[in-house]
């Protein structure tokens, strides 16, 4: 008799993500210089973010106030007293070979945002990630690897100070995220609650928002985490996701060889979609933090915290909730709506011009969404108003004009033409009365069409009823048209 094979482990992911964010103030975090994208290299720069002797920081006012907004809003606790520290490391990209952080003392801890997936029938899956910290630093500047897009190939190496001394908060999660998916989804909610509050862009693409993962594995029931790995230079929500589930499928195969996991640094490989070691994970004993001494300690009193405070905005969270429980909205149509500060306004605009949700939510999704994808646009970008996309679905819903007729016309309506002008003797006939003659004409107008009908091609339907729509223009009212002509056909 065989004895049954062993039971196949089962393993779980634990991941946190430690997320650098751009702060978008006009000059840098303890100098004057711009922080302008784009530049020309190293013309950005002056003597504090380069190091040179003799020069003393002095705390951007503007970093402070957008560091606790975004600490409230992300329901952290925000220090009444906090410091900065020194982070000691040499690299080309660093003029001062520290970096002015903040270490045993952050401005905000112990906070949570909530991130929310759909499921297979559309319904909102909610999920609390805890934050364990938010503090202030500097960035660094940037290296360009020529002749490789990393230092291992490349011939030489130069390096562009722009971004050295641009204002940054790094938000570290706690391990609460078990897949990609919920990894990608947490990035995605951070940048909407930096965009909602106005404090950073959070371009990927131009590294406002840069985001590390901790990632590790371990039998499911087992209280103990595995050996974390970080992944770096992940510049896309989908890279995160690809990246997470790569790193799992990686690491189980290794425990399951025997192989021991070691804490390092890897990095993403888009190309061949993996991750690869860059080099062994360092503590923070490596960085030997002390007291920055050129900058004095930070409290934010109540009565400026409470300032702060009013000056929140609805967030992401708040706002797709409400848009679900007062005004119906799907999970999906909320989340689309709630995506960007300019459609949720947009949106909110139409509805208080006297739009119903539903019908404000399926034009500025649909064929709104469908022209601004197409010419790269904003939605804050076109002529057509929120008052007169009001006005044009009223029209649509009180059977005045067909749906289709706007669809047509859309591009008119775009372009800031009015509604009373665009659609101005194109009314759509919805009067029995007026269309009931019309359609015995049509049927009487073609006798050989209605006794194949009654023979049994019913599909003639559509036959007679376009004869209706030739006869006006296109303006008789499909549905009621539709239900006349089968009943003339059928009496």
């Amino acid at each position: 008799m065989t004895s049954a094979a062993p039971a196949k482990t089962e393993y779980e992911a634990i991941i946190g993500l430690e997320t650098h964010c751009q702060l978008s103030t006009q000059t840098k975090i303890f100098s004057d210089s711009s922080t302008k994208f784009g530049a020309d290299p190293n013309t950005n720069i002056d003597p504090v973010c380069m190091g040179l002797p003799g020069v003393l920081p002095v705390l951007n006012e503007k970093v402070l106030e957008y560091a606790v907004k975004a600490g409230l809003a992300l329901n952290c606790s925000i220090a009444k007293y906090s410091k900065f520290d020194r982070k000691q490391y040499f690299y080309p990209d660093l003029p001062k070979n520290y970096q002015i952080s903040q270490f045993d003392l952050p401005i905000a801890e112990h906070g949570w945002l909530e991130i929310e997936l759909i499921d297979g029938d559309g319904n909102p899956v909610r999920k609390k990630i805890g934050i364990t910290r938010l503090h202030m630093e500097e960035d660094a500047g940037k290296l360009v690897h020529a002749g490789s897009d990393r230092l291992s190939g490349s011939t030489y190496s130069l390096v562009d100070y722009n971004r050295a001394g641009v204002p940054l908060v790094e938000i570290v999660s706690e391990p609460d995220l078990r897949s990609g998916q919920e990894a990608a989804e947490y990035a995605q909610e951070l940048r909407r609650i930096m965009r909602y509050l106005g404090v950073s862009d959070g371009n990927m693409q131009e590294g406002s928002l840069r985001c590390d993962v901790n990632i590790s594995v371990r039998p499911v029931g087992q209280k103990e985490f595995g050996t974390k790995v970080e992944i770096k230079n992940m510049n896309s929500f989908s890279a995160i996701q690809k990246a997470i589930e790569y790193e799992i499928e990686r690491q189980i195969a290794a425990v399951e060889a025997g192989e021991k996991i070691i804490q390092e640094t890897r990095l993403w490989e888009e190309g061949s979609q993996k991750t690869f070691s860059m080099r062994v994970k360092e503590g923070s004993s490596d960085y030997r933090y002390f007291p920055e001494p050129d900058l004095g300690p930070i409290e934010v009193s109540e009565e400026q915290l409470s300032s702060w405070r009013s000056e929140l905005p609805e967030l992401p969270a708040d706002k797709r909730h409400r848009y679900e429980e007062t005004l119906s909205l799907s999970a999906y149509d909320a989340r689309v709506l709630t995506e960007e500060v300019p459609t949720s306004k947009y949106f909110e605009a139409t509805i208080a011009a006297g739009a119903s949700a539903k019908g404000a939510a399926n034009w500025i999704m649909g064929d709104i969404a469908a022209y601004l994808n197409k010419q790269k646009l904003s939605i804050d970008e076109i002529a057509l108003t929120p008052k007169n996309l009001a006005k044009t679905i009223s029209l649509i819903e009180k059977g005045t004009i067909s749906g289709k007729k706007v669809k047509d016309k859309l591009t008119d309506l775009l372009a800031g033409k009015s509604p009373d002008d665009v659609f101005k003797g194109q009314e759509q006939i919805s009067d029995p009365a007026v269309l009931i003659p019309l359609v015995e004409q049509a049927i009487a107008n073609n006798p050989k069409e209605l006794e194949k009908y009654r023979s049994g091609k019913t599909k003639l339907l559509g036959f007679f009823v376009g004869q209706v729509l030739k006869q006006t223009g296109g303006r008789a009212d499909p549905k009621l048209t539709n239900k006349l002509v089968t009943e003339k056909l059928n009496g």
